[in-house]
């Protein structure tokens, strides 16, 4: 209780790295043992807004979700084409392409939905179908902008309470391929997770971040009162690559799924690809396809597919939680 989660994880990550180097097996290997031959599906995020851009876009992540992908490789591949055309369609407009926190554009827009607009016109202009190879995610991240029981979106002007922002968010799935909304709640609006969860459950992938931290405490009570169908795993968060896989294990078990996370301030460290691949978390959020500590990780995944060769599994639409229609 006396030790901080980020000294504590440099010697749990350390000593399993040991323990594996002993071993003659790399990481993932080691610890998922001859059942760790998943890749996980990539949660890439190209435009940034909220407190990781200094822009005027009030969502934290606008991500592309390469479904329809073959193989990782594919995967990747997929996601850096329509990077690449994200950036002339921004350039073509006169928007800015410098980039945010985690890799993506950080451009003025008029509107969140410009954005996601955007991104579909990118994912065309790169020659894939837009809810078919390719679909959308985003990052919330509502904590930032609920104040005094609203949320407040303040780059278009607008204020809701719990069920006007789940209606708001609702809409956005309806108008758009969007599988996956992480932290579409604030982390202490329960009763609001409530109502999305009811609303959206059974459509899209609902991940708690904020919400769950990584503790198998509050995922418990989580997975008690229905909230969400997902959790973020950061290991940093909890402290130990032990309870890193406990949470892991308590999502499996109960029909969420799991998805491995960097941090908006990253290393070139890529451990958390050998765990993506080690457990049953089927996707992995690691930033966009620029910037040495987000490449990191895509290129060990990269390495890993090619060790694994026709082993490795790309589980695609399987990734997702089974109760969604889609």
């Amino acid at each position: 209780s006396r030790l901080g989660a980020n000294a504590i994880l440099a010697v749990s990550l350390a000593t399993a790295k040991a323990a594996a180097i002993h071993a003659g097996k790399p990481l993932y290997a080691y610890l998922g043992g001859a059942q760790a031959t998943g890749m996980p599906v990539p949660m890439m995020n190209i435009i940034n807004g909220g407190a990781h851009a200094d822009n005027n876009v009030d969502l934290q992540e606008f991500m592309i979700l390469p479904v329809g992908a073959p193989s990782f490789a594919e995967a990747l591949r997929y996601g850096t084409e329509v990077f690449h055309h994200l950036k002339q369609v921004l350039h073509g407009r006169g928007l800015a392409t410098a980039v945010g926190d985690e890799g993506g554009f950080a451009p003025n827009l008029g509107s969140n939905e410009e954005a996601l607009q955007t991104i579909l016109e990118a994912i065309e202009r790169a020659g894939y179908t837009p809810g078919k190879d390719i679909y959308l995610g985003l990052d919330v991240a509502s904590s930032e902008f609920f104040r005094d029981g609203r949320y407040q979106l303040e780059g278009e002007g607008k204020s809701f309470d719990a069920a006007g922002f789940c209606d708001y968010l609702a809409g956005l799935v309806e108008r758009y391929p969007i599988l996956s909304i992480e932290d579409g709640m604030a982390e202490g609006d329960w009763d609001g997770w409530a109502l999305l969860t009811q609303r959206l459950g059974d459509k899209v992938q609902l991940v708690g971040d904020d919400l769950f931290v990584t503790n198998t405490a509050i995922l418990a009570e989580g997975i008690e009162k229905n909230i969400a169908n997902a959790i973020l795993i950061k290991p940093n968060q909890i402290g130990t690559l032990g309870e890193t896989l406990a949470a892991i294990r308590m999502a499996t078990d109960a029909g969420y799924t799991a998805v491995v996370s960097h941090r908006s301030g990253e290393t070139e460290d890529d451990t958390i690809a050998d765990l993506a691949v080690a457990t049953t978390a089927t996707q992995i959020k690691t930033g966009s396809l620029c910037r040495s500590d987000r490449v990191a990780k895509y290129n060990r995944l990269l390495r890993i597919e090619a060790e694994l060769g026709a082993r490795a599994q790309y589980p695609g639409m399987g990734a997702f939680p089974r109760r969604l229609k889609h």
